[in-house]
């Protein structure tokens, strides 16, 4: 079995260890917390704008009345809320990332460690602050490109690879950086990222397409807005999840490149003493 497959599906099973799912329920408070005081104190402000904008369009108004004629009009009220919800995405996704990130990738690597590579010493070459401060000049870059990006969102065969592409970057150069922090040097992890760049730029195209799942709850049109207090929750925990799953799939991998890694010199000087 490959290394990639053989990582994965350790980290499928590492998924439903009862400490990943205590953990799990963290970043979904704080994010249901964080939903709830924008709902309450930004929604209607927002909503009240991006409606107030759309109306100023001419373009859309003209779409908007095609689809009216068309006995479409329940979708002329719902466009602004779904609309929101689209341009909001991108920030519950980044949110989720770093929640999971800074409070459940620790945890879960010490426990791939702790059950898997126990003897792998810990030299700790980055700190938390350090992971921290990667995570969020990856994130900025990540958006910096989402927003280049935009114009190409409307060409149907590259909305189906820019985001993903992007959103794997984003996944792999912090899940992969974190993976590492506690357990390898700065040369060691330096290495192993520039080395293994592609495979965990793969790794993190394939989560990213997993991330889309939540989309199929907002495809449900108007009764997305209507459900949103259920299937907004719903929908968060599906990414801590995948997010999750993600984290714990990087952390087999790059731990199992790092133990081979240190276990070459010793192998290379056992051939030399026989």
């Amino acid at each position: 079995m490959s290394p990639l497959l053989d990582s994965a599906w350790r980290a499928l099973a590492y998924c439903l260890h009862p400490r990943v799912v205590v953990l799990s329920f963290l970043p979904l408070v704080l994010m249901l917390a964080l939903a709830f005081v924008f709902g309450y104190w930004l929604w209607d402000p927002l909503l009240q704008a991006l409606s107030e904008g759309l109306q100023s369009a001419q373009l859309l108004q003209a779409l908007l009345n095609w689809l009216s004629v068309l006995g479409l009009g329940d979708l002329r009220t719902a466009f602004a809320p779904l609309l929101l919800v689209v341009l909001i995405t991108p920030v519950v996704v980044v949110l989720c990332l770093l929640l999971v990130s800074l409070f459940m990738t620790p945890a879960m690597v010490s426990l791939v460690a702790q059950r898997r590579f126990p003897a792998l010493l810990r030299l700790r070459g980055a700190s938390w602050w350090s992971s921290l401060w990667w995570s969020l000049g990856a994130t900025a870059l990540a958006l910096l490109a989402l927003v280049l990006t935009l114009p190409l969102w409307w060409v149907p065969p590259f909305v189906m690879v820019v985001p993903p592409l992007i959103w794997g970057w984003l996944t792999y150069r912090v899940f992969a950086f974190d993976a590492l922090a506690d357990h390898a040097t700065e040369e060691e992890r330096r290495a192993i990222l520039q080395r293994h760049r592609w495979p965990l730029w793969g790794m993190g195209v394939v989560t990213g397409y997993l991330g889309a799942a939540p989309s199929v709850l907002w495809a449900s049109g108007s009764l997305f807005v209507v459900f949103a207090p259920v299937l907004l929750p719903l929908a968060i925990w599906i990414y801590t999840w995948v997010l999750a799953f993600s984290s714990l799939w990087f952390a087999h991998y790059t731990l199992a490149l790092l133990a081979t890694k240190r276990m070459a010199p010793s192998a290379a000087e056992s051939s030399e003493v026989f």
